[in-house]
């Protein structure tokens, strides 16, 4: 610690520099950014104008410009530490594993709709074949309805001819009916005038010219009565035949109606059949259409951000090597500038300062932040990008982890899933609010909602392997974040929009998805 007096201190313009210094919280980073030329500043003004620093340095020696230029060298250690801190936050945020990782999932997300696309243009064709389908039942139905219109058609032309039938059957009877009459009047006559006998009518002795007519008159009378008789008998038979084929007509016209309506019933039933498949078809295009169309814009999104997190590597790459050319044209300045108070500092001695007194300036000065500020950046930007030290050893671990948390696996790694794709990894059943336990050690490179992921958490372990968290319901780790095996990282959930509670789980090395059972060991 420094021995600094606070009325010295805040009699300098400066004392704002020691806020600056001890405030903690997000706008510190920001203050202590300026801190290395507040300091630079107040040396300057020591040295290249004495004169104006204040009269208690005469009275009590120079261990008060001492402790001034210990402060001067802690800011500018400390600026560059929040400088070096404020680089690895944002290196592990925009890791190059991280951008790896973004570049697979590019790939299985174009991989994805591909399959799609694929689905589409096979539900495109069966949507043609259930058309073509639909056309032959709307040209059977076309036909049939057709049949029908001429069978009816013939129907009531057999109606009509049967009723004409009915008509010329009531004539034919009252014909018949006069015709009998007659033949009953003749009958009647004849009954009454009795039988002639030929001979008889011979032997009486009439004339036989009256004799003869009379005989032609009965032959005549007899003729006509059995040729009515013939004739009606004739007539009756035609008309039963007549009646009977026109009823067999109309019963086989009846049949055939009512068996093309039941087979125009099932040709109505079929359309329908078709067209509902057709309307699921339609359906299923519809959303597939929209499933491609999200995940293209998954993908831009996905495309953007890995752009950016490019650029931003390639910024922080840039940028590490300006400091690194700066820090070299300044280290002559920085030289200089310590060199300056040293003639000063050794007129200190004959006024026998403690030894306690000389040794503290010496812890201050020895950190390697003081003497290279350079090296000091860029050193907590090398751990950043380290692995823990218990990490990279999950290679060795294949056959002993544990499932991140506790239920039943109802998808697998490889099984096909609804839109096409495989499944990269697991999806645990799990009640809401489960712990999820990091499978090995490692360090937090990804705590974000990710659409389709939901609250997502993606685990480094060191050599390329990578552990995947997805659908939590909460993140209780951050970037940056060094996590134990079994450690608490997550809670069950099923955000990102999943039906069912439960975790998604993968494991990649070099971005390719390894499957998680092979890894697990027995319970």
């Amino acid at each position: 610690m420094l021995l600094i007096n606070e009325k010295r201190l805040f009699s300098l313009p400066y004392r704002q520099t020691r806020r600056n210094q001890v405030d903690h919280g997000p706008a510190s980073a920001k203050r202590l950014d300026s801190a290395p030329d507040a300091a630079a500043a107040l040396v300057d003004r020591i040295v290249m104008h004495p004169d104006d620093l204040p009269a208690e340095v005469g009275r009590k020696s120079w261990r008060w410009l001492i402790d001034v230029l210990l402060l001067a060298a802690a800011l500018l250690a400390a600026g560059s530490a929040a400088s070096a801190s404020q680089n690895a936050m944002e290196k592990a945020a925009a890791s190059p594993g991280q951008v790896a990782e973004r570049q697979d999932d590019l790939k299985s997300l174009r991989s994805q709709i591909d399959t799609l696309r694929k689905e589409i243009a096979s539900a495109e064709g069966s949507r043609r074949d259930a058309m073509d389908q639909l056309q032959d039942a709307e040209r059977a139905i076309s036909s049939t309805q057709r049949g029908l219109h001429e069978l009816t058609t013939q129907i009531d032309k057999l109606k009509v001819k049967l009723k004409d039938l009915g008509s010329q059957s009531r004539e034919l009877e009252q014909e018949l009916n006069a015709q009998q009459a007659q033949l009953e009047k003749l009958l009647y006559r004849q009954y009454l005038r009795g039988t002639p006998d030929p001979l008889r009518l011979f032997l009486n002795g009439d004339d036989p010219n009256q004799l003869a007519r009379d005989l032609h008159y009965l032959e005549a009378i007899g003729r006509a009565r059995g040729q009515i008789l013939r004739e009606v008998e004739a007539t009756l038979q035609r008309k039963q035949t007549l009646v009977a084929d026109t009823r067999q007509q109309a019963a086989l016209l009846s049949a055939s109606e009512a068996r093309q309506k039941e087979e125009h019933a099932k040709l109505l039933a079929q359309r329908q059949q078709r067209q509902a498949m057709l309307d699921r078809l339609s359906d299923q295009i519809m959303a597939q259409r929209r499933e491609i169309g999200n995940l293209q814009r998954d993908e831009k999104r996905l495309t953007e951000l890995v752009d950016r997190l490019s650029k931003i590597i390639a910024t922080r790459a840039t940028e590490a090597r300006e400091s690194r050319r700066e820090a070299q044209r300044a280290a002559p300045r920085e030289a200089h500038r310590r060199e300056v108070p040293q003639p000063e500092t050794s007129q200190v001695k004959p006024l026998r300062t403690p030894p306690a007194d000389r040794e503290k300036p010496e812890r201050v000065i020895a950190p390697p932040a003081d003497e290279d500020p350079a090296g000091s950046a860029a050193a907590p930007d090398a751990r950043a990008e380290n692995p823990p030290p218990v990490a990279g050893k999950l290679a060795r671990m294949k056959g002993q982890l544990r499932l991140p948390t506790h239920g039943s696996i109802s998808n697998r790694f490889g099984a096909p899933r609804q839109e096409g794709s495989t499944w990269k990894g697991l999806f645990i059943l799990a009640s809401t609010g489960s712990e999820v336990r990091s499978i090995a050690a490692g360090r937090v490179v990804f705590a974000e909602w990710m659409r389709g992921f939901g609250n997502l958490l993606i685990v480094d372990h060191g050599g390329s392997y990578l552990s995947i968290y997805a659908n939590n319901d909460s993140l209780r780790k951050q970037v940056g974040d060094e996590v134990h095996a079994g450690e608490a990282i997550a809670t069950v959930g099923n955000s990102g929009g999943n039906p069912e509670s439960g975790l998604y789980f993968e494991l990649r090395h070099q971005g390719k998805p390894l499957d998680p059972l092979a890894w697990v060991g027995p319970k």
